[in-house]
């Protein structure tokens, strides 16, 4: 009897633990480490057949309502991993398919349960960015190829700062989405700069100084006067490890946009 109410104690404090920092980011931790590739793609057809109860899981957390102590930090690190989480499971839902664009209102549609509350991916990322981090468009995952690349380890209250810079490296580092020729003097990156350029302007900040203090090899480049920025075209295809979504084309993307609202 000693030993069960013991374990019990041991049970009780594990949960009043865990109910006291929000989700167990623990859990979609080993899932990125699982199913996303070297190369940020995600094995979706293999995490559809073994993952959606561990994914599911981490979900729940998500879902409950997170406590009022959490950190600024905290709170931060747990909606970037929900945008990303609930994102692959709306794909796996979905899967087999070439794009997000191929579901119905992907973005906008509230459907998600987080902290307590009816939420869109949109209104996840509404609340990232009236954070004012402009970084937050180098962790936020779209299941697309041309994101950045999905993090194969949680975001975490104590190295989020940290996390969210090495992301931002990584994505500017890319050359399939951010390329920069010293030599033409031009730089086309990703078309997240244009759509969000006032987000990275906040603050007496510019597109121009976030590339330059991320991809540091080109620092000296972007701060040209004469320097030209174009931005690519957005590449809307699934980030499957299978290559589904690789040749879908900004025809389909339109087509499939439309059809999605």
């Amino acid at each position: 009897m000693r030993w069960m109410s013991a374990s019990l104690l041991l049970i009780s404090c594990s949960i009043a633990q865990s109910a006291s920092s929000g989700p167990d980011h623990a859990i979609w931790d080993s899932i990125v480490k699982k199913y996303v590739s070297a190369e940020a793609r995600v094995d979706y057809g293999r995490l559809k057949k073994e993952g959606i109860p561990d994914l599911d899981r981490y979900l729940e957390g998500v879902a409950a309502k997170w406590p009022d102590s959490m950190s600024q930090n905290a709170r931060r690190a747990a909606f970037i991993n929900a945008y990303n989480a609930l994102t692959v499971r709306w794909i796996v839902t979905h899967y087999p398919l070439a794009s997000i664009w191929r579901t119905k209102q992907p973005f906008t549609g509230v459907r998600h349960t987080v902290d307590g509350r009816k939420m869109s991916l949109d209104g996840i990322e509404t609340w990232l960015r009236n954070a004012g981090d402009p970084r937050v468009h180098a962790v936020l995952v779209c299941a697309s190829i041309g994101c950045p690349p999905l993090r194969r380890e949680a975001y975490v209250e104590q190295r989020l700062d940290a996390q969210m810079d090495d992301n931002a490296r990584a994505w500017l580092a890319n050359p399939e989405q951010n390329e920069f020729s010293s030599a033409r003097r031009t730089a086309s990156v990703s078309r997240i700069f244009y759509w969000y350029k006032g987000d990275f302007t906040k603050n007496g900040g510019s597109v121009n100084a976030f590339l330059a203090k991320y991809a540091p090899q080109y620092n000296e480049f972007v701060k040209q006067p004469n320097a030209i920025l174009h931005f690519k075209r957005y590449h809307w295809g699934l980030n499957d490890t299978a290559g589904i979504g690789d040749n879908y084309s900004h025809a389909s993307y339109a087509i499939d946009a439309a059809r999605s609202k």
